[in-house]
């Protein structure tokens, strides 16, 4: 008997967007199971808290059809990204690239997490939309539906609504 494919998908996901769900139901087409990892990271001032944030991709998680949410698995982590991987089994790193910007970053990671462990291959996906600009749309009252899932824009919504955020960028609104 084979060894199950395990893969992990990590990110920020603050929040989660049409283009990281995207990239969800594509990895879970080459993996037999994915962990996705919700990174503790306090450093970029995230909008939603830790635990939201995986509560926020558990429900996005769990409207997937054809049986994909049972092969999926969300928790956060706070350690490096080899560390995490190895505890959940992962052979594989799924990331995804929007601009070609992103390569430069991604392909050093890799070829750091290589040198770390390299029993762990790194994946790239093609994706689109970026959280940061969909909360800047948000902070300043533009309509992010076509980014995000309608769950998703609702908490945006409210969160925007109840003055607990600001942006902190006005890089769309200069457009």
């Amino acid at each position: 008997m084979t060894q199950p494919r395990i893969g992990i998908y990590p990110g920020t996901f603050d929040p989660i967007t049409n283009g990281h769900a995207d990239i969800i139901r594509r990895a879970i087409k080459i993996v037999d199971r994915l962990v996705i990892g919700v990174a503790r990271n306090d450093g970029k001032g995230p909008l939603f808290a830790t635990d939201e944030r995986v509560e926020i991709v558990r429900d996005e998680v769990s409207h997937l059809e054809n049986g994909d949410a049972e092969r999926i698995e969300v928790r956060a982590f706070d350690t490096l990204l080899v560390n995490f991987a190895q505890s959940a089994g992962a052979t594989m790193v799924i990331r995804g690239l929007r601009a070609v910007s992103d390569f430069e970053y991604e392909f050093q990671m890799a070829g750091m997490n290589a040198r770390l462990n390299p029993e762990i291959e790194t994946v790239f996906l093609m994706a689109s939309d970026s959280s940061r600009f969909v909360k800047e749309i948000g902070a300043l009252g533009g309509d992010v539906s076509h980014f995000v899932s309608p769950r998703v824009a609702a908490r945006l919504s409210d969160r925007f609504a109840n003055g607990r955020a600001k942006p902190r960028r006005r890089a769309i609104a200069a457009d």
